[in-house]
């Protein structure tokens, strides 16, 4: 019996705050990669053909490298840090959209089957 209570007890304290911690970290991951993934295609110009999937984690590794470089290499305040965050995802998310098209293109060039 005490036993049961034990692992309820660390069920209840351990275990689900936790998960808790981790689904926040998850979902403030993805909106913050959408919106710095999202003003990195705002910046850049013409129509990049990415999925908002690959919009997120893409703004996401941004805002990781320009964090890093604006905090620990350069050593300068937030906003500046976040213009490199915006600046190292439109670098991304225009390699990226660069090689998707390559991508698209050459299976555009492949021969078509025909259907009767």
């Amino acid at each position: 019996m005490l036993l049961v209570i034990l692992a309820v007890l660390i069920l209840l304290l351990i275990v689900l705050p936790l998960i808790g911690y981790t689904i926040w970290t998850l979902l403030s991951v993805a909106v913050v990669g959408l919106i710095i993934g999202g003003l990195a295609r705002l910046v850049l110009p013409g129509r990049q053909n990415i999925s908002v999937l690959a919009t997120i984690l893409l703004g996401w590794i941004g805002s990781l490298l320009g964090g890093f470089v604006g905090y620990r290499l350069l050593h300068v305040s937030r906003f500046p840090t976040v213009l490199l965050e915006i600046a190292a995802a439109a670098v991304l998310v225009a390699l990226y959209s660069g090689t998707a098209g390559a991508r698209a293109s050459s299976w555009s060039s492949l021969p078509q089957r025909r259907r009767w």
